[in-house]
């Protein structure tokens, strides 16, 4: 699909949804499909969606992103797990556990996982216990596709982001004890 429709209407979605206080992280246009993604810090509630929803429909109204065929709409968070695909998604996963998947015939192991450590116009460095020199950084001409990783239990940039503290990965003490720890039975007459 054409790059420059891509860039004209991610600017027009930009528009729509900024006055609600969110951000156009990503959009995706596919045979039948247009795939928006919006996000304000915090996160985004289900109220924000459904308005983030209404905007782009109307700007989709006027300016049809897969002319003459039908599609469907989609408008969501990211998650916390997302797709980097810009070099300012990169940036902004700094310190997250990140997994790549660099395209066939380049150096090194083609999958690569790790701690996001920078990110700058040109690429990125991932670091890892398992990589060799305890690093590798990679062109975003290298990846074929690049995600975040969610953490249980950690103080994680993905929790923080949600503006709430991280769960902690341990089952309930109910669920272990497969009793109703701290709670008493009262009996009633």
């Amino acid at each position: 699909m054409d790059d420059q429709v891509d860039d004209e209407l991610s600017d027009l979605l930009a528009s729509a949804v900024a006055p609600l206080g969110l951000e156009l992280v990503d959009l995706e246009r596919r045979s039948t499909s247009v795939r928006v993604v919006v996000d304000r810090v915090g996160g985004v509630d289900l109220d924000a969606i459904a308005s983030a929803t209404r905007a782009v429909s109307a700007v989709l109204d006027a300016h049809d992103p897969l002319p003459g065929q039908r599609y469907t709409l989609e408008v969501s968070s990211p998650g916390v797990e997302r797709r980097l695909r810009t070099p300012l998604h990169f940036q902004r996963a700094v310190g997250e556990l990140v997994s790549v998947r660099t395209l066939a015939g380049g150096k090194g192991e083609r999958r690569v996982m790790g701690r996001l450590k920078s990110a700058d116009e040109d690429g990125f460095v991932v670091e890892g216990e398992e990589l060799p020199d305890g690093e590798r950084r990679l062109a975003y001409d290298e990846v074929e596709r690049a995600r975040t990783i969610f953490e249980w239990g950690s103080k994680s940039p993905a929790a923080a982001r949600q503006g709430r503290a991280p769960r902690p990965a341990t089952r309930s003490p109910r669920a272990v004890a497969g009793k109703s720890a701290g709670r008493k039975k009262v009996a009633t007459p």
